[in-house]
């Protein structure tokens, strides 16, 4: 009996302590670096990686926007669940930070999309013959006005935009304007269905891994406790 109260005044001092820790410490290395970015980008400069350049010389892609790269492809931040793309935060307000087209592509907007676009590249830069696509979403502020440029309103159907086109600005939307997401752009590659369509970017196994596209270490499951940079030159 003696030995049981011992172990049980043991495990609650060490609830204790872990009450006593800010909340986000328990959580992943990932998810406390984004919260740290979220609170001051400005005390972490280097970690925030540029827009427009060829993060490798060898890679096809233009990196898409400016800030923090903070959650990865196939990194899991919450039970069941399997990132499809990258996030990169801003540090800066809703409309602040331009977002840009990777490569030269075909630019969609459904009709229903406050927040998101796509575009179709008919080549794969690294598999000859393959179509693919690339999507980019929270294009908007908490309440669902959107941060997409005029050029691209709702219903726009393959407009050619070359690499380097500002397609719009990141936001904060997540649909439901009671809980927005920090202020970032998620940026996914979805492979197409085979019939010229894109497939469901909300499961992972529609999505390619980005790595060998920026030419960075962007896989969250080889990639555990690294933050990644983009910095290359133009």
């Amino acid at each position: 009996m003696r030995a049981r109260w011992a172990f049980l005044l043991f495990l609650g001092a060490c609830l204790g302590v872990l009450l006593s820790l800010r909340p986000w410490r328990l959580f992943s290395p990932r998810t406390r670096w984004v919260i740290e970015w979220l609170q001051r980008p400005e005390a972490h400069p280097e970690w925030r990686s540029r827009a427009l350049v060829h993060c490798n010389q060898e890679a096809p892609f233009l990196f898409p926007t400016e800030g923090y790269i903070g959650y990865l492809w196939d990194d899991s931040f919450r039970l069941g669940h399997r990132h499809q793309g990258i996030d990169i935060f801003g540090g800066g307000a809703v409309g602040e930070t331009p977002v840009y087209a990777a490569y030269d592509g075909y630019l969609t907007r459904l009709p229903h999309w406050k927040s998101s676009l796509i575009l179709r590249l008919p080549e794969d830069p690294l598999v000859p013959g393959r179509q693919i696509w690339l999507y980019y979403t929270h294009l908007a502020d908490r309440e669902g006005n959107s941060l997409i440029q005029p050029d691209f309103p709702a219903g726009t159907y393959e407009r050619f935009v070359a690499a380097g086109t500002l397609l719009g600005y990141q936001g904060n939307y997540s649909g439901n304007p009671l809980q927005p997401v920090g202020v970032h752009l998620h940026f996914s590659i979805v492979l197409d269905d085979g019939r010229g369509h894109f497939r469901n970017e909300l499961d992972i196994r529609n999505t390619l891994d980005p790595s060998p596209y920026f030419g960075l270490p962007l896989n969250g499951q080889k990639n555990r406790n690294r933050i990644v940079v983009c910095t290359e030159e133009p």
